[in-house]
């Protein structure tokens, strides 16, 4: 029994270890897509009104999903590089429109990365770059996100499987109703003069 059970163990390192950086990188942009997703909502219930009181823990739980969203978005792209089968260059995971793979959609990946890991970090310069006007750039963050998802459902293996619609839409629905509030309901100055008065 012990010698069956290591035979099979051997088969199966022995399938998977070829798709290994494939496997690995199809997991990342999963995780990438929930944190992302779940971090899109932690920010529009902070900033869009829905919350009545400010909730600093929220803040918190809001960054450390975007610097995990950013984590899994480099382990994703960087570990195609050891990909057997694409056998990307680092131009092709880092620069739009030089891959010959699935170049619209990948492209949209790459930018949706940029665009995010460029927006994310610039939290930590908001002093400088001034409140309101990093307000108006982290807008930015939800056409980012909605490229990054784009980008799943076009290029993604998993993308017509049941279950990977079933949880996208679990994730990304919240998001985009969240964003619709947002962006359909009062702005911000407006509801920050009907609080002063």
């Amino acid at each position: 029994m012990n010698t069956m059970s290591s035979v099979h163990a051997s088969t199966l390192a022995t399938s998977v270890a070829p798709h290994l950086y494939w496997i690995t990188s199809r997991a990342a942009g999963i995780v990438a897509l929930v944190l992302s997703s779940v971090s899109v909502c932690v920010g529009l219930l902070m900033g869009g009104g829905v919350l009545k009181t400010r909730r600093p823990d929220l803040r918190v739980a809001h960054e450390a999903l975007s610097l995990a969203t950013l984590g899994a978005l480099a382990v994703h792209g960087l570990s195609l590089l050891g990909d057997g089968f694409l056998h990307p260059s680092l131009g092709d995971v880092a620069v739009p429109f030089l891959s010959g793979y699935k170049t619209l959609w990948t492209s949209m990946g790459i930018i949706a990365f940029w665009a995010l890991l460029l927006l994310g970090l610039s939290f930590y310069a908001r002093t400088r770059i001034g409140p309101q006007r990093w307000r108006k750039l982290h807008r930015f963050t939800a056409l980012a996100w909605i490229l990054g998802v784009a980008h799943s459902l076009g290029e993604g293996t998993d993308a017509g499987q049941a279950w990977f619609l079933a949880m996208t839409a679990i994730v990304v629905l919240p998001a985009l109703v969240l964003l619709l509030i947002r962006s359909l309901g009062p702005s911000r100055a407006a509801t920050q003069a009907r609080a002063a008065r």
